[in-house]
């Protein structure tokens, strides 16, 4: 039996990880000088009415320690551990999980992957590569599969202001002066593990800019295509359902996804975003 393992900033629900059987390595969010395990203690729009106040988030990567008990306790049932985590660029997680291996009798039964990716691209990761050891796949195949899965989807987001990314070094100051241009907002995906402002477009406009993007990479294809919204906005994820809906992708089977409390403290209010992938039967 195989074991897949990931971390909160992939932002599955927790129900739906449960159900599915894949166990998720909780971040940790630091807000009202409290300490709150991401998903677990807090909820995402939590973290948003934390910060429309005016207050200040931080995070935490998940801890050695926590990887070190997690997969000790798998591998008395498992024969192999695949975990897969947020961007080394963007966390120290997936340093930490690697440290954790380290110390186990047998290393070379758990393969610590950096996905460079976060959030619904790593959720999707994660997905397949549990659907794949579920039909029986063994872990080098699966972890042979996931650059193939990684070059397949293509996501754009657009944030409201860059100040969260920078305040939290994931961007520099520079950028952040750059993309905060009156009247327009930028556009952001991940190259190389990093989060790069690929350009900006008028802020009632960007949602359709970002699905004329996928529009032009996917064409006619069909795909499947996830939301991800900085909150439990109804009306505002109804909308951007609607613009997908009109955008011209052939659009096979699509979700929303909520962005965690963790990612919601980098990424701030207003934050929304559009992923896709070929679909298949």
């Amino acid at each position: 039996m195989i074991a897949v393992v990931t971390d909160s900033t992939s932002d599955l629900a927790p129900d739906l990880a449960r159900q599915l059987g894949i166990h998720v390595v909780p971040l940790t969010v630091h807000m009202n000088g409290r300490a709150l395990l991401d998903w677990q203690e807090v909820h995402p729009d939590g973290v948003y009415e934390h910060l429309r106040a005016g207050h200040a988030a931080s995070s935490e990567p998940a801890s050695p320690e926590r990887f070190v008990q997690l997969y000790r306790e798998l591998l008395t049932t498992h024969d192999q551990v695949i975990s897969l985590h947020i961007s080394g660029k963007l966390s120290e997680t997936v340093r930490n999980a690697e440290k954790a291996a380290m110390q186990l009798p047998e290393p070379g039964r758990v393969y610590v992957l950096d996905s460079r990716l976060t959030t619904a691209p790593l959720a999707d990761l994660v997905l397949r590569v549990q659907e794949a050891v579920q039909a029986g796949t063994s872990a080098e195949t699966a972890v042979q599969a996931l650059d193939g899965y990684r070059d397949e989807q293509y996501m754009e987001f657009s944030v409201a202001t860059l100040e969260y990314l920078r305040r939290g070094g994931r961007i520099s100051r520079v950028t952040e002066v750059m993309g905060n241009l009156v009247g327009l907002r930028p556009v952001l995906t991940f190259q190389n593990g990093e989060l790069k402002v690929i350009r900006r477009a008028r802020s009632k406009e960007t949602a359709e800019n970002i699905l004329q993007s996928l529009v032009e990479r996917f064409g006619s294809q069909p795909v499947h295509l996830t939301i991800t919204h900085a909150g439990t906005d109804p009306v505002r994820i109804r909308a951007l359902r609607d613009a997908a809906q009109q955008s011209g992708l052939t659009i096979r089977q699509g979700k929303v996804m909520l962005l965690g409390p963790v990612i919601g403290a980098h990424v701030g209010p207003g934050t929304f975003g559009f992923m896709a992938r070929p679909y298949a039967d």
